[in-house]
């Protein structure tokens, strides 16, 4: 797989490809990242990428000649089979779409910036647009980022142990129940006693059924008719 990241804060996201799992699956070869400052792709002799919007609008806009540019470059290399845009108004990124997008070959992300986009970006380059929160960020750094960790590390080999990742929260609709390790008592605090049992039938009910209470309580949104 090779995510394409478009931006122009190249150093705000670097060092998040590099860093653990990500770093792990790029040396295994599972995922290549190709980072583009967006600055290379203005003709503005000062590297402009962005200008004041039509009516007055407080704010700068990103301009759409150096992202097509950009965009235009990186597909006369290869097919895309996404082009997503980060944007606060996108569609709510979940597991659900990290999973989906881990199964496609090549991806380009371009980071929103700055008050805007100019909106014909949207309409005729971007083939979905990706929001983590009903919030607004500096830019879509942060964003593209996350949207790699989520997507890599759900790639089969990624991590090393792959039944990790399919146990996550949201994987099937619910959140992870608790999880503890060693030792068995601290200051008097006890780790539930059917996980010290051993018996597989009787800790895989009670992992679902505190699965199933965590969601009702911490997030009823995802119950739904359960």
């Amino acid at each position: 797989m090779r995510i394409d990241i478009i931006t122009v804060l190249p150093e705000m996201i670097e060092g998040a490809l590099h860093t653990s799992i990500l770093k792990r699956a790029q040396e295994k070869g599972l995922v290549e990242f190709g980072l583009h400052n967006l600055r290379d792709y203005t003709l503005d002799k000062h590297n402009r990428v962005d200008d004041y919007p039509f009516g007055g609008e407080a704010g700068m806009v990103m301009q759409i000649e150096p992202i097509d540019r950009a965009i235009s470059f990186l597909k006369e290399q290869r097919h895309y089979d996404e082009v997503i845009f980060t944007t606060p108004d996108g569609e709510q990124f979940t597991q659900a779409a990290a999973n989906e997008l881990s199964l496609m070959q090549n991806i380009i992300i371009l980071c929103g910036h700055y008050k805007g986009i100019d909106y014909r970006v949207r309409e005729h380059l971007i083939t979905r647009e990706i929001s983590i929160g009903d919030f607004v960020l500096t830019g879509g750094e942060l964003v593209a980022a996350m949207i790699a960790d989520a997507v890599v590390r759900v790639i089969p080999g990624a991590i090393g142990d792959e039944q990790s990742a399919l146990s996550d929260s949201f994987q099937d609709g619910l959140l992870a129940p608790p999880v503890y390790t060693r030792p068995a008592e601290y200051k008097g605090w006890k780790v539930p006693e059917v996980l010290l049992s051993g018996h597989e039938r009787k800790i895989e009910e009670w992992r679902h059924n505190q699965s199933v209470e965590r969601t009702k309580r911490l997030r009823p949104d995802l119950t739904g008719n359960r």
